[in-house]
């Protein structure tokens, strides 16, 4: 836990004069006050976050976990836990949602084997930080021990460490495990304390029998390892996974190094969820980059107070929806650096 506390510690406030100073910027560029709504919000946000003036989001970069969970051994999805692997492969190769929308806003994804259950072959661009062979299954105890947990946020500290070496103005999360909306059930029943009917959704396709049955596994999950809400470490551990926790692990490092960080869905949510419980002062770095269709997504958005910029449907994961929104992040830098003011256009102002 000392290197977890550590980053803990490193995580400041943002800067509220640079906030002010964005403001003054925002009006008096050549339009009507507030009239690039939820931009100029965002555009505050990254100055706040970043202590800069004029941020410059050269460097994006999506972080795309791969794990597999036991649970699945309970039916919970209705594809096979091989196809993690095989997602993988196909996030190296590029042909996979996240990769096309990633080149599109031009961002870099960095792939990460945390404990996908196969042995994949060596490559220089798969990062390998595998905690074990995906998760045990929660429905039978606890998904992982408490050393594997802090072990697996540990590592998402690191990957953030090293790719921050070679730049990250902005980052996004994301994700890949077959049956890791259960997980993210867990942990959103766990800590907003809703009612698991009303999280759970159908993940990656159930059908109305195999979301019944989802509900009762989760239910079994959580009387039978009964988490302690109180502390964070401990959800993650008995009803967490090795992806959700490394995702914790990068937006607590994105805090400390004062780099916003974009939530995609309900998965990068769930860690979110995780990372503000572990220390609440990360809220005011992360970006929602959406609302996904799974039913726990806004519950997780509501009970961290963070309202999504787009609501499309998606439910794809990978980093996906992230990667949309830090198009978005971009724009709004640019209006706030690339507009001009009513003074250099000589453009006359609103009558006062």
């Amino acid at each position: 836990m000392k290197i977890i506390d550590q980053v803990i510690k490193n995580i400041a406030s943002p800067d509220e004069k640079i906030k002010a100073l964005a403001q003054e910027r925002l009006d008096s560029l050549t339009k009507p006050l507030g009239s690039v709504g939820r931009l100029e919000e965002l555009a505050k946000q990254i100055c706040a976050i970043t202590g800069k003036e004029n941020p410059y989001l050269k460097n994006k970069v999506i972080f795309t976990l791969a794990a597999d969970h036991g649970v699945t051994e309970e039916g919970v999805s209705p594809y096979p836990k091989e196809v993690t692997a095989q997602m993988v492969y196909n996030f190296l190769n590029g042909g996979a949602g996240i990769n096309v929308l990633a080149k599109h806003v031009g961002a870099r994804v960095v792939v990460v084997d945390i404990g996908v259950a196969a042995d994949l072959k060596a490559d220089p661009r798969l990062v390998v930080k595998k905690i074990a062979y995906g998760t045990k299954n929660m429905a039978k105890g606890p998904a992982m021990s408490r050393e594997e947990a802090i072990k697996a946020i540990e590592a998402g500290k690191e990957i953030f460490e090293e790719e921050f070496k070679r730049g990250v103005d902005i980052a996004g999360t994301g994700e890949m495990g077959i049956g890791n909306t259960t997980s993210a059930t867990c942990l959103a029943a766990c800590f907003t304390g809703r009612r698991v009917d009303e999280l759970t959704g159908r993940g990656a396709g159930l059908d109305d029998k195999g979301l019944k049955e989802k509900i009762e596994v989760i239910k079994r999950a959580l009387e039978l390892n009964k988490p302690n809400v109180k502390d964070p470490i401990d959800v993650l551990s008995k009803v967490g996974g090795f992806e959700i926790c490394g995702l914790a692990g990068i937006i607590l490092a994105s805090a400390a190094r004062r780099t916003p960080v974009v939530i995609d869905g309900f998965i990068s949510g769930a860690a979110a969820l995780a990372a503000f419980h572990i220390e609440p002062k990360v809220k005011e770095y992360m970006i929602a980059a959406h609302q996904s269709v799974e039913r726990g997504h806004k519950a997780i958005l509501e009970h961290i107070g963070l309202r999504p910029l787009l609501e499309l449907d998606l439910r794809l994961g990978e980093g996906t929806g992230g990667a949309l929104a830090i198009g978005l992040a971009d724009a709004s830098i640019k209006i706030l650096t690339e507009m001009a003011t009513f003074e250099s256009a000589n453009v006359s102002e609103k009558n006062k």
